[in-house]
C-alpha cells in the first residue's frame, strides 16, 4: 500500500500527546542550530525515544513498526535491493509474499524514495518503520563484499599471468586503480562493516585463505587465485614500509587508511611459511578516541574499587589475562582517566596501540637494545607521576617496576596469567623479593571476554549434563526460576549464535593479610585468604551472573572457567533433583 500522505511529525507527536507544543517550539529552534531532522532533533533533546517516535508514526501512516533486532530475515531476500540504494533510501527488502514485498524503511514518509523503490524493485510495495541504526547495522551485515573479493582477486590473476609485477613495476598514481589496491580495499572495507578486529592472509598449496577475527572466532573465505598472495604481502609491505625483497624473515609495520569515514590503523605482521608469506593485520579504530572507565563495561562494584587503585599517588595495579582479553583496552582507560596536565605520564610499549595527546610513548626496539628494562630505567630520570609498561616480561623489568611503584610512581602493567590470584604469586616465582611484591602491589584486575548471545535468535538452552554438574558443583544446583538462553544462529550473527562480546572481571585488592602472606611466600594461604576476602568474586561466577540475566551462554561460563572441576564431571546425572530438574524445564 503506498503512503501518500505527507506526515508532519511534531504535529503528529502533539496530537497524539507525546509531546507538548511548547517542547514542539523549543525543538524547532534548536532544529534551526543543528540543521538535523526534527525527529532526531527531539530525540536527542530527550523529549520522546526512538521506538516511541516510530511506533507512533506507524500508528499513523497503518503500517507495521518492525524491530529489527529480532527480526529474522533471508540475505537473498535484502539483496533483491542494491546495496546502493539501500544506503541512499535508508530501505531494507524484508520479506516476499505473494509477489509483494514488504519494505522496511527509516522515513517512509519520504514520498520519493518509495516511488524511487518501487521502480527498482519492479513490484508492489508494503512499507514498513525501522530504526535507521538497526537498518545500516543489517545493511552492513548482509552486503558483504566476499563476491567482489573473488573478482577482484580474479582480475587480479589475470593480471599476474601476463607477467607484471604490481605492486614493484607500477608508479603510485597508477597503481590507485590496480586491482590489487582495489582488492586491499574491498577486504578493509568488508572487515571494517563486519567489525573484524584482525585480517589473516594465508597462502596454501593451491588456495590462499583470507580469515577475519570476528567476536573472537575466524571465519575463513577461500579464494583460488593463490598466485595473488604475493601480490598482496608486497602492497602491504610497502603501504608499512617494509623491505619487499625480504621474505625469508618475519617483519611488523603500520600503516594507517580511511575506511566509511573511520581512521583505521592497521598493525602488520608478516611471516615465512612453506608455500609463502603469511599477514596478519590488526585493525585499530582510532576514530572513536579512547574508552573511558564508564565505557569499559566494569560492574560499579569493580569499577569504583579499581578506580580508587589507579588514582592513588603510587603502587602497582595489574590487569591480567590471555591475549585478546580487553587488557589494552582496560589500560587505556585507565591512562585517559590519569591523562591530567599536572600528571606526567610515560608508557614503555611493544607496540604503540593508541596515540594519545599529552602522553610520552616510547616504542620498545629490542635490535637496538631498547627493551622494557631499559627504557623503564631512563623513564625514572624523566620525573614521571604515572608509568605504564606494556607487559612484566622477565625478572628485571618486574623488578624495576615494583621499586618504582615503591619509590612514589603509579605503574600499571600487565601479565599474562590465568586470574588475579596467580598473578600476584607469579611475581614471586619470576624472582622478585617477597617484600617488595606486597609493599607495592596494590590491585590486580583479571578479565575475558565472553560472547554476547545474539538478540536475533536466542532460544531456551537446555543445559547438558556437564553444565549441570559445573552448577551443582559451584552453586550447589541450578537456580530458581533461572532459564538461560542460547542463540540458535542466524544471518545476523554469521550463524554462531553470538553478536558482540562483553568483559568478565575479577578484582583483587592487595590487603594487609594478603601482604602478610606474600612476605612469607605462603602461596597457599595467599590463595585461601583471596578466596574468603569480603567482596571478591572470581571471573566465572562474573560471567555466570551474565548467564543467569541472558547475556551470554553456560558455554561461554566455561570457557572462562578453564576447565569443569574434576569432581564435578564425576558426578553422574541422576544424582539431579526433583527441584533442579523442573528449574530447568522452567
Amino acid at each position: 500500500m503506498a503512503i501518500r500522505k505527507k506526515i508532519r511529525i511534531g504535529e503528529m507527536l502533539v496530537e497524539n500527546r507525546l509531546i507538548s507544543e511548547e517542547q514542539l517550539q523549543q525543538a524547532l529552534v534548536a532544529q534551526k542550530k543543528t540543521g538535523h531532522k526534527l525527529g532526531d532533533t527531539l530525540i536527542e533533546l530527550g523529549m520522546v525515544t526512538s521506538s516511541g517516535l516510530l511506533q507512533c508514526l506507524a500508528r499513523q501512516l497503518q503500517i507495521p513498526y518492525i524491530d529489527l533486532q529480532h527480526y529474522r530475515y533471508k540475505p537473498e531476500t535484502v539483496r533483491k535491493l542494491p546495496e546502493t540504494y539501500a544506503r541512499r533510501f535508508r530501505a531494507i527488502v524484508l520479506n516476499e509474499t505473494n509477489g509483494e514485498l514488504l519494505v522496511g524503511m527509516a522515513d517512509p514518509t519520504d514520498i520519493f524514495a518509495y516511488d524511487e523503490l518501487v521502480k527498482i524493485l519492479k513490484r508492489p510495495v508494503n512499507q514498513a518503520v525501522v530504526r535507521e541504526s538497526d537498518l545500516l547495522r543489517t545493511v552492513d551485515t548482509v552486503y558483504r563484499r566476499t563476491d567482489q573479493i573473488v573478482n577482484l582477486a580474479e582480475e587480479l590473476g589475470e593480471e599476474l599471468g601476463q607477467g607484471v609485477n604490481l605492486a614493484e613495476l607500477l608508479p603510485a598514481s597508477e597503481l590507485e586503480d590496480a586491482p590489487v589496491v582495489k582488492l586491499l580495499r574491498s577486504l578493509f572495507e568488508d572487515a571494517v562493516q563486519v567489525g573484524a578486529s584482525d585480517i589473516h592472509i594465508e597462502p596454501d598449496e593451491a588456495v590462499l585463505r583470507i580469515r577475519q577475527r570476528i567476536d573472537g572466532l575466524l571465519h575463513e573465505q577461500i579464494i583460488k587465485e593463490k598466485r595473488i598472495a604475493g601480490a598482496l604481502v608486497s602492497r602491504l609491505k610497502l603501504l608499512s614500509g617494509l623491505d619487499i625483497s625480504e621474505r625469508r624473515l618475519p617483519q611488523d609495520g603500520r600503516f594507517n587508511i580511511r575506511v566509511h569515514g573511520k581512521s583505521i590503523d592497521i598493525r602488520l605482521s608478516t611471516m615465512p611459511l612453506q608455500h609463502g608469506e603469511s599477514v596478519v593485520m590488526r585493525l585499530l579504530d582510532q576514530s572513536g578516541g579512547i574508552l573511558g572507565f564508564d565505557q569499559v563495561g566494569m560492574p560499579p562494584e569493580i569499577l569504583a574499587p579499581f578506580r580508587a587503585a589507579v588514582q592513588r599517588p603510587h603502587g602497582m595495579v595489574l590487569v591480567t589475562g590471555p591475549t585478546g582479553s580487553g587488557k589494552t583496552t582496560t589500560l587505556y582507560a585507565a591512562l585517559n582517566e590519569l591523562n591530567l596536565a599536572e600528571k606526567k605520564v610515560i608508557t614503555v610499549e611493544d607496540p604503540v596501540e593508541y596515540r594519545l595527546p599529552r602522553i610520552n610513548q616510547v616504542q620498545v626496539h629490542p635490535r637496538i637494545g631498547l627493551d622494557f628494562s631499559s627504557i623503564l630505567r631512563a623513564s625514572l630520570r624523566q620525573d614521571p607521576d604515572v608509568i605504564m609498561v606494556g607487559e612484566m616480561r622477565d625478572q628485571e623489568t618486574a623488578e624495576i617496576g615494583l621499586r618504582a611503584a615503591m619509590t612514589g610512581h603509579m605503574v600499571l602493567s600487565t601479565l599474562h596469567t590465568n586470574d588475579s590470584v596467580s598473578t600476584a604469586l607469579r611475581l614471586l616465582d619470576m624472582g622478585a623479593a617477597g617484600y617488595v611484591v606486597a609493599s607495592a602491589l596494590r590491585a590486580v584486575l583479571a578479565q575475558r571476554l565472553v560472547r554476547r548471545i545474539c538478540p536475533s535468535c536466542q532460544e531456551d538452552d537446555p543445559l547438558n549434563p556437564q553444565q549441570r554438574s559445573w552448577l551443582r558443583a559451584k552453586t550447589g544446583g541450578i537456580p530458581e526460576g533461572v532459564s538461560f538462553r542460547r542463540g540458535l544462529g542466524c544471518p545476523k550473527c554469521h550463524n554462531t549464535g553470538y553478536r558482540g562480546r562483553i568483559g568478565v572481571f575479577e578484582l583483587l585488592e592487595i590487603s594487609e593479610p594478603l601482604a602478610d602472606a606474600l612476605r612469607r611466600g605462603d602461596s597457599g594461604g595467599f590463595a585461601e585468604i583471596a578466596a574468603r576476602q569480603k567482596g571478591f568474586r572470581p571471573l566465572e561466577l562474573c560471567a555466570l551472573q551474565y548467564a543467569r540475566e541472558g547475556v551470554t551462554t553456560m558455554e561461554e561460563v566455561l570457557r572462562v572457567s578453564g576447565q569443569v572441576d574434576e569432581q564435578a564431571l564425576l558426578e553422574s546425572e541422576p544424582a539431579s533433583t526433583a527441584t533442579e530438574e523442573a528449574s530447568l524445564e522452567a
